[in-house]
């Protein structure tokens, strides 16, 4: 059956207005996935087939996927508002998705609202080290053997990330051909891991929890950033690291 949800975040970041403003418009292939930008007006045309329902820049963005009513089989709303502070340095965001779930509410509800969590701590990464630089992206999922809660763990350890390794450390991984990346683990969960190199955000999904394959997301912000080459790489790396486990 069908049932309403709400995931309500607030956080602040260094960063004006304005700049955040440009991220959750225009500037998603950052720390999310590249979007179609909005109609800039109250009905305009969103992203995804979305429709604007609030317009105020640099304060308020929301826009609403799917419609209420009989039959419905899902409706979502995305609402940010943008507060400064700091006479304008820096900001407080106020996010807000909500809607209707259905089926396996709990687990649609779970799921959504961790990876809300990594998201968010995405942007503010992007804001905070790369904003409003160019970016090439790359998106890729592991084979089904890696739809599974330990695929994640598989993942630490052909990276070579130490068990204890927590969020804030800087350390060296193994990468795609071998290849050694100094890092800082950004972000780090039993479901999530986040690397930051100096040009990049490299995303790790451990999504066997809610039955998908593992996915990876690359943010490629060097200047020579190549999104087909990171997703050959990285995807023949994934591709490896399930067909020993």
């Amino acid at each position: 059956m069908s049932k309403e949800f709400e995931i309500v975040r607030e956080f602040e970041v260094d960063v004006p207005s304005e700049r955040v403003w440009e991220a959750v418009t225009t500037g998603t292939g950052g720390y999310l996935w590249p979007m179609d930008p909005p109609e800039p007006r109250v009905g305009g045309k969103g992203p995804s087939g979305s429709t604007v329902t609030a317009w105020d820049p640099p304060h308020r963005y929301a826009h609403r996927s799917g419609d209420a009513g009989p039959g419905v089989q899902s409706l979502g709303l995305l609402d940010h508002t943008i507060e400064p502070r700091d006479e304008g340095r820096r900001s407080r965001v106020r996010y807000v998705h909500s809607g209707v779930f259905t089926d396996d509410w709990n687990n649609q509800y779970d799921g959504a609202s961790k990876h809300t969590n990594f998201h968010l701590h995405t942007l503010c990464e992007y804001l905070t080290h790369f904003a409003p630089r160019p970016v090439a992206f790359a998106r890729l999922d592991g084979p089904r053997t890696s739809a599974t809660p330990r695929a994640l763990a598989a993942v630490g350890r052909a990276l070579g990330l130490a068990d204890d390794a927590a969020a804030g450390t800087r350390t060296a991984v193994r990468g795609p051909g071998g290849r050694t990346l100094d890092v800082v683990i950004d972000y780090r969960s039993p479901y999530f891991v986040g690397l930051r190199t100096d040009d990049a955000l490299i995303r790790f999904f451990g999504r066997g929890s809610w039955g998908a394959p593992l996915g990876i997301s690359i943010h490629d912000f060097a200047p020579d950033a190549d999104a087909e080459a990171d997703r050959t790489a990285w995807q023949d790396w994934l591709n490896g690291v399930f067909s020993r486990s």
